[in-house]
């Protein structure tokens, strides 16, 4: 019989239990959530409201399409019909620059400007740093010995202005990270590939672009998709799947420690009982799954726990749209870190996801938090900062007619330089312990499709112990 037991119920804990169930179909299976509900950081928030409904998302809002494993999970459920794309009539992004508000250039392809005629009239670029971008066509590319910072990488090719105005908040509303910080191998990898294969960022970026014209994507209809109640639809999809699957589901189970006796992992948890598997697949951020395993590997236990976190909070704001000051045309604005500003960035929902606020209603969501940044921990201190954020910017003085304030504490795993040794040194240690996976943002991707994806490489790690038992265990023939 295989054991497995999987420690997480967010997307990269439930997905792992969905695939192991799909691919190791006699095994019985386990999941454990120390929360009181299934998602981790999905949770979607459905309120009635003037015969209308608002989809209120408290952590992502969407996943991009791009990546297929979202796509692709979404179908074997059922929910590609219900797969909802950005709202494709307005589609501006702006900057916040001085205080005001610019529009983001059009042409801007993997991040990298490719638009010339754009970017010789965009004001949120001086005619010096504009000049600056042009080197990128004509300096060669520099070798370079191991990793290098995203900020590094792209203020050497295109400047820093180009870095700080164009990049940087586009970056950080992905990765709510410190660009001089975080590891090029890690979080663009493809960049480099760019220079080294054509040269250029922005001649590369073009005959990447030129070549994936026409190609569309299977199974979306926008670069993000989100279903139509909200991300929470996955989620609950995946829990209705594994009941009906005899997958054992645990919430409010809290695990204190993982050990081993023989090739049998001993789960303990908080109240004192024992449970044993063949196979753990943890699905838990990195310090928390270095906790679990420090009496099993105190080396592997203190190199996950060397992954530091950013904690980050998402402010949502229901007015209504004749209150406002400004038509909301567009999907909202980043915020670039030199601007000093509390938030990061501030999504006009209602503009990007119409469905997702009743008509005449405006949906204004304001996320917060970044690495090096120390927040408000206090919901009403948070919702004034969102306030005051709405109030400097759009002119809005008018109070809500409600909000909804989501606090997430060590949410947002940071890629900084070093951590693609972190990786190799994680990936070694596991080679000491058949049946011991993880899963989740922590290490290869923060994205749904990524945590997605971790959960079905957990999922073939613990397949491949599997296999290799079967085989150890062969009775010889007779």
């Amino acid at each position: 019989m295989n054991r497995i037991i999987v420690i997480g119920g967010g997307i990269a804990g439930l997905s792992a239990a969905y695939y192991a169930k799909k691919n190791i179909p006699d095994a019985t299976i386990t999941v454990v959530e120390s929360d009181s509900r299934w998602g981790g950081k999905i949770t979607t928030d459905r309120v009635s409201f003037d015969n209308g409904q608002f989809i209120i998302e408290g952590g992502p809002d969407t996943f991009l399409a791009s990546k297929p494993w979202g796509v692709a999970l979404c179908k074997e459920l059922g929910l590609s019909e219900r797969l909802n794309g950005t709202n494709p009539n307005q589609k501006n992004t702006y900057v916040l620059n001085k205080g005001k508000l610019l529009p983001l250039p059009d042409g801007l392809a993997m991040m990298i400007p490719t638009n010339v005629e754009a970017i010789l009239k965009t004001r949120l670029v001086s005619w010096f740093g504009k000049a600056r971008m042009g080197f990128d066509f004509v300096q060669p590319a520099k070798a370079v010995n191991g990793d290098e910072s995203l900020g590094t990488f792209v203020s050497r090719r295109l400047g820093r202005e180009a870095y700080e105005n164009l990049i940087e908040p586009l970056m950080s509303g992905i990765y709510a990270g410190d660009g001089d910080q975080l590891s090029l191998a890690s979080t663009f990898p493809y960049l480099r590939d760019l220079e080294t294969k054509y040269g250029s960022l922005a001649r590369g970026a073009l005959k990447m672009r030129a070549q994936s014209n026409g190609k569309a994507v299977q199974g979306s209809r926008s670069a993000f998709l989100t279903p139509t109640t909200g991300l929470a639809e996955i989620v609950e999809a995946l829990v209705k799947h594994l009941q009906s699957n005899d997958v054992s589901l645990r919430l409010s189970t809290l695990v204190s420690q993982i050990s081993k006796i023989d090739s049998r992992y001993i789960v303990k948890l908080e109240d004192g009982s024992s449970l044993e598997f063949d196979s753990v697949i943890l699905a838990t951020p990195a310090y928390v799954s270095g906790t679990l395993l420090a009496s099993l590997d105190p080396e592997l236990a203190a190199t996950l726990k060397s992954i530091p976190y950013a904690s980050t909070a998402t402010v949502s704001l229901v007015y209504r749209q004749s209150d406002l000051p400004r038509p909301l045309d567009g999907y909202g604005y980043v915020i670039p870190r030199r601007e000093g500003r509390k938030a990061l960035a501030c999504t006009w929902t209602s503009t990007k996801f119409p469905h997702r606020a009743p008509e005449g209603y405006a949906l204004i969501r304001v996320f917060v938090g970044r690495a090096g940044q120390d927040i408000p921990w206090s919901e009403n201190k948070l919702l004034e900062l969102a306030k005051e954020e709405l109030q400097l910017t759009l002119g809005i003085s008018v109070e809500p007619l409600f909000s909804r304030v989501f606090m997430w504490d060590k949410a947002m795993p940071q890629y900084n330089l070093g951590h693609p040794e972190i990786l190799k040194r994680i990936d070694a240690a596991l080679e000491n312990h058949p049946g011991l996976a993880l899963a989740g943002n922590g290490y290869r991707g923060i994205g749904i499709p990524d945590c997605i994806h971790s959960g079905e490489l957990a999922v073939e790690r613990v397949l491949k112990f599997s296999r290799s038992k079967v085989e150890t265990f062969q009775p010889a023939n007779l």
